[in-house]
């Protein structure tokens, strides 16, 4: 009886034992993110050192939170959207679950990046996002084209009509705002002040429709027609600019005299992850400076994480210095927190330009 039952539970602790291997080998992180921040060569050094496969979607904010609500924070474990797009979307829908901090190894931020986004997307007392990505959106010109281009109206300037572009997004009401001299984030705690702001952008881009070859909606396209010369100058992302610097000295990243905007595209946790502790090790394993520098190489963008510069190709800091010069930098207009209503009022605008005829 004795010698049944030990082979029983030996038997017992064999399955155990293989039941947990395999459960081990399942663990796996969906991951919602933009194209270029998960890197083959991460991905897969991260899956051989945890254990843990990655999968990936591709996404951006808009998308994000839509995936995100229909589901109630369902489907993945960690997100990044930018954390301009936390505490409103996290007030209004409840898609989000607050970071144990506990869990992430903060030293490897920079500390006043980190500290900026957590103050951005604290809410209630918790943190809903940690930095991961940032960059600028500015003006893509083609010099020998647009050599005169220098702010975000030239975009309506009729000597380049036809061989403009831009996205029909919230960056462009922001742009086009600050390059009429208002401050649109001075407004951000007066919904009526800013919605009579963003009405007045609005009537601009619809004056403006004219001059434009096409609203772009896929980053891909948009440097597809730069470089044929059917846009000549655009609204776009350094990243894409010092892009096609490398393939084409004339075509170059500007910092609009207004102001570049700068974003930061953060970590989130979806409100209903199931892996956790996928997610956290994800974070701790990309801000690696060694690891940020090959992210950054893939995203095109510099990250939060310290150190990391040490690891970013030489050619990307030359295009960055070229980009911005130090009075550049210092008038860059970083996004704030996007306040709850603020999104629908510039979506209903926007819906109204994309709707409107040309005049």
């Amino acid at each position: 009886m004795r010698i049944r039952s030990l082979t029983r539970i030996a038997i017992g602790a064999v399955i155990a034992l293989t039941v947990g291997a395999g459960s081990a080998q399942a663990a796996e992180l969906r991951l919602l993110t933009w194209k270029g921040y998960a890197p083959n060569e991460v991905v897969e050094q991260f899956e051989k050192e945890t254990g843990i496969k990655v999968n990936i979607t591709y996404s951006n904010n808009e998308e994000m939170i839509s995936k995100l609500r229909a589901t109630g924070g369902a489907g993945f474990d960690l997100a990044q959207p930018s954390q301009d797009r936390i505490t409103g979307v996290q007030q209004d829908y409840k898609i989000y679950r607050p970071f144990d901090l506990s869990k992430v190894n903060t030293n490897q931020f920079i500390s006043s990046m980190l500290e900026a986004t957590k103050k951005n997307t604290t809410l209630d007392g918790q943190v809903y996002g940690l930095p991961h990505i940032w960059g600028t959106d500015g003006l893509l010109v083609n010099t020998k084209a647009a050599a005169g281009a220098s702010d975000y109206l030239d975009l309506c300037d009729p000597k380049y009509t036809g061989r403009v572009s831009y996205r029909a997004k919230r960056p462009v009401l922001i742009a086009f705002a600050f390059a009429t001299g208002k401050d649109p984030f001075a407004l951000y705690a007066d919904k009526a002040a800013y919605k009579t702001l963003m009405e007045q952008i609005g009537e601009k881009l619809i004056a403006c429709k004219k001059h434009v070859k096409d609203y772009w909606t896929n980053g891909d396209a948009l440097l597809a027609f730069m470089r044929t010369g059917e846009v000549t100058l655009a609204m776009g992302w350094d990243s894409g600019g010092w892009k096609l610097t490398q393939e084409n000295p004339d075509l170059v990243f500007v910092a609009p005299k207004s102001g570049a905007l700068g974003w930061i595209d953060t970590f989130a946790l979806p409100a209903k992850a199931r892996e956790l502790d996928a997610a956290y090790k994800w974070i701790n394993f990309v801000m690696r400076p060694e690891i940020a520098g090959k992210v950054a190489a893939s995203a095109g963008n510099f990250t939060a994480s310290k150190g990391s510069d040490r690891y970013v190709d030489p050619v990307l800091q030359k295009l960055y210095q070229a980009s911005f010069p130090p009075k550049d930098v210092d008038n860059i207009k970083w996004y704030p927190a996007v306040p709850a209503g603020l999104e629908e009022i510039e979506g209903n605008i926007l819906e109204k330009v994309r709707a409107a005829a040309s005049r």
